[in-house]
């Protein structure tokens, strides 16, 4: 099953319109763990008792990532203020593919309209930066992808490793 955060639930709709008016950064994180906790109620949770696999474009560590960075200077320690808003309910993926990509083609690559406030370069950079720590802090859940290769290259890569991980839980179950 494949779906996405914002948006798999009617909740990314809010959290879009947060995003384009620019809402306080607080009730931003809060809609976008609102998005989550809908998300893995409806979607992912039921999925998962069904047996499927869900691959997710966006989960925990995007917002982890993000808004880490979007509440620097709101609040004392955004990340453990995170991490109390999502425990005990939120979930740890079993894999998370974090493509990698220079800052610099990142923002290239996504400036063909009006850029939302998190994809200026000083933002990316710092964002980029909480990926990797968090990248440091649970290395063998994260596997790093080359954003630069061929999409199709890309794609076969992380579709065997997809297949290599199923295999490996079914035989474990």
């Amino acid at each position: 099953m494949f779906t996405r955060e914002p948006g798999a639930t009617w909740i990314g709709e809010p959290v879009r319109r947060a995003i384009a008016e620019r809402v306080d950064p607080v009730a931003e994180a809060l809609l976008f763990a609102a998005d989550h906790a809908a998300h893995l109620a409806s979607v992912v949770r039921p999925a998962l008792e069904e047996g499927n696999i869900v691959i997710s474009d966006r989960f925990t560590d995007s917002r982890f990532a993000y808004q880490a960075v979007t509440l620097q200077g709101i609040l004392p320690d955004p990340k453990s203020w995170l991490a109390a808003v999502h425990e005990g309910w939120s979930m740890r993926p079993d894999r998370t593919f974090l493509l990698i990509v220079p800052v610099e083609e990142a923002v290239r690559r996504i400036s063909g309209g009006m850029l939302e406030h998190f994809e200026r370069a000083d933002v990316l950079e710092k964002v980029q930066a909480e990926y990797l720590a968090r990248v440091d802090n649970d290395p063998g859940r994260f596997v790093l992808i080359d954003a630069m290769k061929e999409k199709e290259e890309i794609a076969g890569f992380v579709a065997g490793e997809i297949r290599a991980l199923a295999m490996l839980q079914s035989r474990r179950h």
